[in-house]
């Protein structure tokens, strides 16, 4: 008889290389100075949605033996968010507290340029930098990152599941490695 294996314990290993890519990249844009920059943001925001794509086909390659349900994929590509988002997290809190402290300041100053771009009155600027100022410590970036990421994470999950999702009889449909 064949042994199940949760999800949780069939997705771990995709939700650490899922996180190790995210660091890696993170880094080189780090190193690069473009850590700031909108558009790789983007760049990472489609890689995440195919990388998301291939780990749950994977899984349901792996370990479904080629068939999942749509609600399975999600849960799936969830749990693999989970995993990704702790591990942001953690690499967030340690980039923003001890590889470059600096790095807040930064995004403040961006945020100010920002923000007299759009015409706003130095009032208003001074009033919005002083509650941006209080939140922008590591310990709130890490946590939001979680449920940033956790959010972004089901939407991705919910379209890429889209995709992934093949159903079939299984009294009919013999699966392909047995």
């Amino acid at each position: 008889m064949e042994e199940k294996v949760s999800v949780w314990k069939a997705n771990i290993t995709n939700g650490l290389i899922f996180g190790l890519i995210y660091i890696v990249y993170t880094l080189i844009m780090y190193f690069l100075d473009l850590s700031l920059n909108r558009t790789q943001g983007y760049v990472f925001l489609a890689a995440e949605v195919i990388i998301l794509y291939l780990m749950v086909k994977s899984y349901r390659d792996s370990y479904l033996h080629g068939y999942i349900k749509y609600g399975q994929s999600v849960g799936a590509g969830v749990v693999i968010f989970l995993y990704f988002s702790v591990i942001v997290a953690v690499f967030t809190y340690i980039l923003y507290k001890f590889i470059d402290p600096g790095l807040i300041d930064r995004q403040l100053t961006m945020a100010e340029e920002i923000l007299s771009r759009r015409g706003m009155n130095q009032e208003m600027i001074d009033a919005s930098m002083n509650i941006q100022k209080k939140i922008m410590i590591p310990e709130f970036i890490a946590l939001a990152s979680i449920v940033n990421n956790m959010f972004m994470g089901t939407i991705m999950s919910l379209l890429v599941s889209i995709f992934t999702r093949k159903e079939g009889n299984p009294l009919i449909d013999i699966p392909e490695n047995q």
